[in-house]
């Protein structure tokens, strides 16, 4: 089996790397960089155990020349804008990245007249402001985004089913919910607060953890559980057929403060002694109240338990 990872030097995109290595022996992996401009340091541990390609996504001659070199089995798309704050600032960047780049994969398939599959991971942004009586999102969860990067992800995974309804493209759709782990860039919220907190113990700023909306709740996912599932979909689950995925465990959910508070009672720490601050640097214009699904859909195909 040919499998293609966009992204790879990326948070997700590496873990399905350390995953298909770790778990699918059968598996011949491809996985793509821009040239020189891609940082390695996520995947220097595998770089010489894939196979890579470079290749500019967002450029339809190079993702043609890709795919019809590979003709791959599966491609998980992984390679995106996925930082929601700079969203705002740069619209137009992330359209051509989260939108064109998954286009060209699916026009370049369609014109191979290739039976693979494409992954598109979604995301639960794209629900927005939530209503705490609507709880929990499903499927049928009226979309309501309140953030440029959200609808490029509305936009991509619309795409995808538009190409499963009119060619036949086997895409598998997915939207997943918060998950973290071991890589993720300390300028999203888990490892920004871990971040500040490391350098409190340090001495190097003072014992105060600056953030953003502090009470909106997500219940989060491990990273490594949620490439797991990533690769259970495009085995069990139908093309053109949207299923949610994340932790389903109401126990789990917390407030970004609660998790703040969290990380402060397994650090150095005195909690008492550091002041939790919103900000308004890192107050986004609009906030995302709530994110916690309904993954019984997901569940009732696939085997997936974390």
């Amino acid at each position: 089996m040919k499998v293609i990872v966009t992204g790879a030097t990326g948070f997700v995109g590496s873990h399905m790397v350390d995953f298909l290595l770790r778990e699918e022996h059968h598996v011949e992996i491809f996985a793509t960089k821009r040239y020189h401009l891609s940082r390695t340091d996520n995947c220097d541990h595998f770089f010489d155990d894939v196979k890579w390609i470079d290749c500019n996504l967002k450029e339809y001659s190079s993702v043609l020349e890709m795919i019809n070199s590979v003709r791959p089995d599966i491609i998980f798309h992984m390679a995106a804008e996925s930082f929601v704050s700079p969203s705002w600032r740069h619209p137009n960047e992330y359209m051509d990245a989260n939108y064109k780049m998954t286009v060209n994969i699916l026009e370049a398939i369609k014109f191979l007249e290739l039976e693979t599959k494409v992954h598109l991971p979604g995301s639960g942004e794209e629900y927005g402001d939530i209503k705490e009586e609507n709880l929990p999102i499903t499927t049928s969860t009226l979309l309501n985004p309140v953030n440029p990067y959200a609808v490029t992800k509305i936009a991509q995974d619309l795409i995808g089913f538009v190409y499963w309804k009119s060619f036949g493209v086997q895409v598998i759709r997915t939207r997943a919910f918060n998950h973290e782990g071991p890589r993720r860039h300390f300028v999203f919220g888990i490892p920004w607060y871990s971040y500040q907190i490391a350098r409190i113990e340090q001495g190097l700023q003072p014992p105060v953890v600056e953030t953003g909306h502090i009470d909106d709740k997500r219940n989060f996912t491990d990273v490594r559980d949620m490439v797991r599932a990533y690769w259970l979909a495009c085995h069990h689950c139908s093309p053109g057929e949207l299923y949610l995925v994340g932790q389903e465990d109401r126990s789990m959910v917390c407030t970004f403060r609660q998790a703040i508070n969290r990380l402060l009672q397994i650090s150095k720490l005195n909690p008492d002694e550091v002041e939790i601050k919103q900000v308004q640097h890192y107050t986004r214009p609009t906030n995302v109240p709530f994110l916690i699904s309904d993954i019984s859909k997901f569940n009732s195909v696939v085997d997936w338990s974390i």
